[in-house]
């Protein structure tokens, strides 16, 4: 079995530590962790990393947040994956920090990665994985809070964040969303 795990984010060490790049400190870690090294490929950088008999194709897209989908297209169908075996790790402004929640569909609520990868994949019917960045800004200062990097104290409380993400995307690979979602949706 086959799996296309992809993190948003931007490319560029400007970017490196922002809010709107946890997909890709997500997929990092993953990839450390399972022994995956990342290396440049078409539209993304990619690794690949084994679970239980599962394949993980993970893929830090290089097209910029908003146009995430042509790279998750492109290796959808270069690496014949169904798209019921695609989730998309992102930052979720709607969720306060550190909160995780696990969908099967939806809308991309405004989230202009989501927003692509929909226009290109023709719907909405595909996982996402959506990693609460909390919404402390004011009025008109959306795109400066979510290209800014992590406080302090959020960097310090994240690693058990993640390590619960990483079990998440395992899980969804090996029991599927639908339970994944009960166990780890609170």
């Amino acid at each position: 079995m086959k799996y296309l795990i992809a993190g948003l984010g931007n490319i560029g060490p400007e970017y490196e530590l922002t809010r709107h790049n946890i997909g890709f400190l997500v997929l990092d870690q993953l990839a450390e962790k399972h022994g995956g090294k990342f290396t440049l490929d078409r539209l993304a950088e990619k690794a690949e990393v084994k679970h239980k008999g599962r394949t993980l194709h993970l893929i830090k897209p290089t097209t910029y947040m908003n146009l995430s989908g042509k790279a998750i297209a492109y290796w959808l169908q270069e690496l014949k994956i169904p798209k019921e075996n695609l989730l998309v790790i992102l930052d979720d402004l709607a969720l306060p920090f550190g909160t995780l929640r696990m969908r099967t569909k939806g809308s991309s609520a405004g989230h202009n990665g989501l927003k692509n990868i929909e226009l290109l994949l023709n719907g909405q019917e595909y996982s996402r994985l959506r990693f609460g960045i909390g919404n402390e800004f004011g009025k008109g200062q959306q795109v400066d809070f979510v290209l800014s990097n992590f406080s302090k104290q959020e960097f310090n409380d994240m690693p058990p964040i993640i390590d619960r993400a990483n079990e998440m995307v395992l899980s969804f690979s090996t029991i599927g969303p639908e339970r994944t979602m009960s166990l780890y949706n609170k």
